[in-house]
């Protein structure tokens, strides 16, 4: 008996001790050059990698099922997705989440009651660009890159930066600017914010993304041009300044082809032209090959599907070109792993400061804000002033979009509260009887069939002139607030929508009879995520105010303006329309469809059709088509009031003569009686001489710190020789003009303080790049 046991222990003996040299030998990541670990995966963990574990809580059809691979994302309930995990080679699975206004997870959890899991919801991405304060958004960058690393979350689904090219897309809220330089430094500043965190983000949508419509199919069809210098331009820039650790190509084709399976855009010109070393993923369930994706460069496959894992398995066997594809997309998908924070054991807290991260919300909400109307100083409103609250949204505000970019925050503050918490009276009896009405038609409404999708918007309260009387009798001031919602799958409508729906109009109208009949004044809050139709209405109140979608500080980032406490320093970062028609996209937005549905497509959530949008605008984006073309606008870019008023003066140019760099410096003077802050801007206009050129065009900005009354800043630009050029398609090159260029320093595009010219002596190529993405 005791031979036998003698070696029984033996053979378990030497079983360890091989199992220990098996171990020795089997590469591990973070201990063994990448590409050893490579080469020790067989081709089924490889097809694994490179694709998610699927998504959580969707019940979807056997053709976006998720892949065979027994893992899940659930280590962060909530989260979007997550990689597949190697054990035998040290692989762990990170976690991805979306983000755009702040973290997206369970604010729950299954079996821990204990605990909440809230994330900051902050102001949208369109509100933050109008700050024009890059400092102050890389801090909200920081915080939101925070939440996400105590959360356990290794890479942020943001930020987003497609051009506003029409007023009626879906996301614009997700998104900066109709300008590509204020989209390009937006993002960068998210970006280094959010990774100083050690934490990663996905720079999307790359490219071209900006239509809700048929958004999964729909054919994009761009000159190299505009793609240059207006949809590619905000990517270049915040891939050059921020260094993103993803990026995420898009749902559309360009072209012909999609964006994840586009070699000219995911390697000619990203890895290429802009020496891009990060990874890239495809937005979630984008594409319809996969072996195409893998060789064009993209590298992870989001969330994962079943048929993408067999239709790799199938080719990967006898197709050398796609194994080496698969091999260099992992290598990328390894490091960006060893550069995560659970790979680097981070012990995550579960439990971020929302109490400061609610104070930069606030903080970014109120210097967003733009004041687009004061006559008469009607504002700031006087301390203890009785108010008037009219509107469904004084008392449902909106915080925030719906969809990727929601967040589930742990309160959010109503603009009654808000008001009242700065020391405003606010009538009772008229907030009772919002509050009941709104009740009664919530519960009218069905219970939504999935909360991603925007709900069902109440019919504004009607209200007879004798109750808008009553209330006239018992205030000082009326405020209405207008609301608009948007978010994925739909684009956004012009009636009712874009444009104010009679109900809404009479209510301005009956309020502003009624208090100016008493000799009181009215103002109007615009809730609103995206540009509206303002011209028919904007006579009747004596005071606007653009709050955009603010986050869960909304009510006290109002009463901040409203009462003064802060002066409104925002401007606008996307034309205002006098009319829909104005713009040049509207001639073809969305697009149209092909005939019958796409037969090798088959769609996400259904009803997607084969459909094509031709950017006939070209370079005419915004303000670059309204200037150039002379139109009227409601609000230019640019645009923004303050309770004070700035003085320009002693702009000096460096040189005469244009030999690589020029300096420009303009002294900013308060002239006014309050503190505040101003935005200044600083446009370019160019010969012309060789290709048609916009009449000016944004090149640099700044905004001036707090300046009391009677102080003065100076602020000092850089313009580049590729801050001077123009993409030349048939040299492939920036190019710029030789000629006289002109400066002009401006509080708006269309309110140019200072002006100064300086010459180029002869063009030049600035930058060769490569040819790609032409017209099919």
């Amino acid at each position: 008996m005791e031979k036998e046991l003698t070696g029984l222990l033996s053979l378990v003996l030497v079983i360890f001790v091989a199992m220990a040299a098996l171990q020795a030998q089997t590469p591990q990541l973070g201990k063994d050059d990448i590409q050893k670990v490579i080469q020790a995966m067989t081709p089924e963990e490889k097809v694994n990698l490179v694709m998610g574990t699927g998504m959580e809580g969707l019940d979807l059809p056997d053709f976006f099922a998720p892949p065979q691979t027994g893992q899940s994302g659930n280590r962060v309930p909530g989260a979007a997705g997550s990689t597949f995990a190697i054990p035998r080679l040290g692989i762990p699975a990170i976690v991805l989440a979306d983000g755009p206004a702040g973290l997206r997870i369970k604010p729950v959890r299954e079996g821990d009651s204990d605990h909440t899991y809230y994330c900051t919801a902050f102001p949208i991405a369109t509100l933050l660009a109008s700050s024009w304060d890059v400092a102050l958004v890389e801090e909200v960058g920081r915080v939101m890159g925070n939440e996400a690393l105590e959360y356990g979350v290794d890479v942020l689904l943001a930020p987003a930066l497609n051009i506003h090219r029409n007023p009626l897309g879906g996301r614009n809220f997700e998104y900066y600017s109709e300008d590509p330089l204020i989209s390009g430094k937006m993002a960068a500043a998210i970006t280094r914010g959010v990774q100083s965190q050690g934490v990663g983000v996905s720079l999307k949508h790359f490219v071209a993304n900006n239509h809700e419509w048929n958004r999964m199919v729909i054919n994009v069809l761009a000159d190299q041009r505009c793609l240059r210098e207006i949809y590619l331009r905000g990517f270049e820039i915040a891939v050059m300044e921020s260094r993103p650790w993803t990026i995420m190509s898009s749902y559309n084709k360009l072209n012909g082809t999609y964006t994840s399976q586009s070699g000219d855009l995911l390697t000619a010109i990203l890895r290429g032209d802009w020496h891009y070393e990060g990874l890239v993923m495809t937005d979630w369930f984008a594409g319809d090959d996969a072996v195409a994706q893998m060789n064009a460069g993209n590298d992870l496959l989001m969330p994962g599907t079943r048929i993408q894992q067999q239709a790799l398995m199938a080719a990967i066997g006898n197709d050398p070109t796609l194994r080496a594809s698969v091999d260099r997309n992992i290598a990328n998908i390894l490091r960006l792993i060893l550069r995560s924070p659970y790979f680097n054991n981070y012990r995550y807290s579960n439990q971020p400061d929302l109490t400061a991260h609610a104070r930069i919300a606030r903080q970014a909400a109120a210097e967003g804000m733009i004041l687009l109307k004061n006559d008469g100083g009607v504002l700031p409103l006087p301390a203890k002033a009785r108010l008037g609250l009219f509107g469904n949204t004084a008392y449902e505000m909106i915080t925030g979009g719906t969809g990727s970019g929601d967040v589930n925050e742990a309160y959010s503050i109503s603009l009654p509260d808000g008001l009242k918490a700065a020391g405003f009276r606010i009538d009772a009896a008229l907030g009772a009887s919002y509050a009941a009405y709104i009740k009664t038609e919530k519960g009218k409404l069905a219970p939504p069939e999935n909360p991603f999708l925007l709900p069902p918007a109440i019919a504004e309260r009607p209200l007879s002139i004798a109750e808008i009387n009553a209330v006239v009798g018992r205030t000082d001031l009326g405020l209405v607030t207008i609301g608009r919602n948007s978010g994925e799958f739909a684009d956004r409508k012009a009636e009712g929508d874009f444009y104010l729906d009679p109900a809404e109009k009479q209510l301005i109208r009956d309020v502003q009879a009624a208090y100016h009949a008493a000799g009181k004044k009215v103002a109007v809050v615009l809730n609103i995520g995206g540009v509206i139709e303002t011209v028919s209405w904007r006579d009747l109140p004596d005071a606007i105010l653009l709050a955009w979608q603010p986050g869960q500080e909304s009510g006290h980032a109002i009463a901040g303006v409203l009462s003064g406490q802060v002066n409104p320093s925002g401007k606008l970062a996307t034309t205002f329309p006098i009319d829909l028609q104005d713009v040049p996209s509207s001639a073809n937005f969305p697009g149209q469809t092909l005939l019958g549905p796409d037969p090798d497509k088959k769609v996400f959530f259904g009803g997607d059709r084969a459909a094509e949008v031709r950017y006939s605008d070209g370079i005419g984006v915004g303000y670059r088509h309204f200037n150039t073309a002379g139109l009227r606008v409601a609000y230019p870019f640019g645009f923004g009031l303050s309770y004070t008023q700035f003085t320009y003066r002693d702009l000096q140019l460096s040189t005469e003569i244009f030999e690589g760099e020029l300096t420009v410096s303009v002294s900013i003077t308060n002239t006014g009686a309050v503190a505040g802050r101003e935005v200044v801007q600083l446009f370019l206009s160019a010969p012309g001489a060789s290709m048609p050129k916009p009449a000016a065009e944004l090149r640099a900005f700044a905004k001036t710190g707090v300046l009391e009354p009677g102080a003065s800043q100076v602020l000092n630009f850089t313009l580049s020789r590729r801050d001077l050029a123009s993409f030349d398609a048939q040299q492939s090159a920036w190019v710029v003009e030789g000629g006289e260029y002109q400066v002009g320093i401006g509080a708006s595009s269309r309110d140019i303080r200072l002006s100064g010219t300086f010459t180029t002596p002869k063009a030049e190529i600035v930058e060769k790049v490569s040819a790609a993405l032409g017209q099919k």
